[in-house]
């Protein structure tokens, strides 16, 4: 059965930096919402079993379960931005944290964690600006830089192509911090180009970018992508030769033979 997370479009297109694991324990959120029927709302913790971060992600037990405890501890102090058109048509600037509780259960190895009261409508809410994937296209993507920009691609999925994206813009949203690959050089060899091979590589798109300038400055990237053609099934095709002493008559094929 497929895995599928669901998230608003303003919430994909939000400026956050979480790192690879903390991605993946939301994401894995979503989905036991989805899948226990239990939904998600600002009272009842949901569930993550490091089992389940196993299985899906191939990593290692020991691995996952020291990954989990970390993220527990650095997830609660995580905050994303987002803007939103309010009543009046005007813009709203808005800052939030990711959960409003969250807790590791050693002797279980599970996390349970309750998303803040803002982002719930953001992820449960389906309307028409909501982008949805599979959880198998972001499994084998080993870097949070990778996982934003498959989600930021995807919003577009319907035209094939994104609007340019202002540089500062494209760092918020990747995830880059403030003070790190500030070089263009570092920023593309480090962020872009790594994370842009990733999601060729392993998603169900493939996509390239354009760089945008302002005399000799870069001031932004576009994308364009495209899905890629499932892999069409290797039919093995068996001959069958007469053998050599063989009378004047040939037998016709019976029907079984036909159909082989």
């Amino acid at each position: 059965m497929s895995k599928l997370v669901v998230k608003d479009n303003a919430l994909m297109n939000a400026s956050y930096n979480l790192d690879l694991v903390e991605q993946r324990l939301i994401l894995l959120a979503i989905i036991e919402a989805r899948e226990s029927g239990k939904g998600i709302n600002a009272n009842d913790p949901l569930t993550v079993h490091a089992e389940s971060y196993i299985n899906q992600f191939g990593v290692h037990r020991v691995t996952a379960y020291q990954a989990l405890k970390d993220a527990c501890e650095d997830l609660f102090a995580r905050q994303f931005s987002y803007q939103e058109i309010n009543e009046r048509g005007n813009t709203e600037n808005v800052r939030s944290r990711w959960v409003s509780e969250i807790r590791y259960v050693d002797a279980e190895a599970t996390v349970k964690l309750v998303f803040s009261p803002i982002v719930i409508p953001l992820i449960t809410r389906l309307e028409e600006r909501f982008t949805q994937y599979e959880m198998q296209q972001i499994s084998d993507l080993s870097t949070g830089y990778a996982i934003r920009l498959y989600e930021l691609l995807i919003c577009w999925r319907t035209t094939g192509k994104t609007p340019i994206i202002e540089l500062t813009d494209f760092r918020q949203k990747i995830g880059v911090l403030e003070n790190t690959y500030q070089a263009m050089n570092d920023l593309k060899k480090r962020v872009l180009e790594p994370a842009l091979k990733q999601v060729n590589e392993h998603t169900d798109i493939t996509a390239s970018y354009e760089q945008h300038k302002k005399g000799r400055t870069i001031t932004g990237f576009s994308f364009k992508f495209k899905q890629k053609k499932p892999k069409q099934a290797e039919i093995a095709i068996e001959t069958i030769q007469a053998p050599q002493n063989t009378s004047d008559t040939i037998k016709p094929l019976t029907e079984p033979q036909i159909a082989k």
